[in-house]
């Protein structure tokens, strides 16, 4: 089985208007390691200076480090494998993302890319499992796993697998959250609805639910 850990940091919250500056994925195969994927993305613009202050992300790094959009859709097209299940905190942000980009490069083909693949978002099964709040950072903490440089991708990227680890040995049953994301009714669903996930309402919980009563309430 072939599964992604994947993270990415943006230029802004939008994903029609904002892009995406660094790309990173942690590929495993048959429970294997065999790939660090870290790639900066020179988006030929200025950055804000918040996002900056937030990732350490500058300028001069996505134009000395940087490669081309173009070059990373290129990659996620031979990556992204019918069948891979793809894991990240916050899944339907980076998705929606990633979607944005093969599709800027890839009109044709970018909604059977991302169609084909399973999606697994680890802040649903935090929801049912850890008290507010739910960031990655708090995730790490929960599970008593060592902290890294947060809001980098590569980083958080490292940090996700050894969250999902933790999860699975906590209680194994992750397999009954993908394709299914959790929103919090107040906001509704942010980004656009993919027909190939469930989109559930999630409520808070103080502990972690029981096995009977785990995914969030229709």
């Amino acid at each position: 089985m072939k599964v992604i850990y994947f993270d990415t940091e943006t230029t802004g919250l939008d994903f029609t208007e904002n892009h995406i500056i660094e790309l990173a994925m942690l590929i495993v195969e048959d429970g294997r390691i065999v790939e660090e994927y870290d790639e900066f993305i020179n988006v030929g613009y200025d950055l804000p200076s918040r996002i900056t202050e937030i990732t350490g992300i500058t300028d001069e790094m996505l134009i000395v480090e940087g490669v081309s959009e173009k070059s990373v859709a290129k990659d996620l097209k031979r990556r992204l494998t019918p069948g891979t299940l793809m894991i990240a905190h916050n899944c339907q942000f980076d998705l929606s993302f990633v979607y944005s980009l093969l599709k800027r490069h890839y009109p044709l083909e970018a909604d059977g890319i991302v169609g084909n693949l399973d999606w697994l978002d680890t802040v649903t099964v935090l929801k049912d499992r850890k008290e507010f709040p739910h960031k990655l950072i708090d995730a790490v903490k929960y599970y008593g796993i060592e902290e890294v440089n947060f809001h980098r991708a590569i980083d958080d990227t490292k940090a996700l697998y050894d969250v999902v680890q933790a999860m699975v040995s906590e209680r194994p049953d992750l397999e009954e959250y993908i394709n299914v994301f959790g929103y919090n009714p107040k906001w509704g669903v942010s980004g656009p609805k993919f027909n190939f996930i469930e989109y559930k309402r999630q409520y808070f919980n103080k502990r972690i639910v029981p096995s009977y009563a785990i995914l969030p309430k229709k």
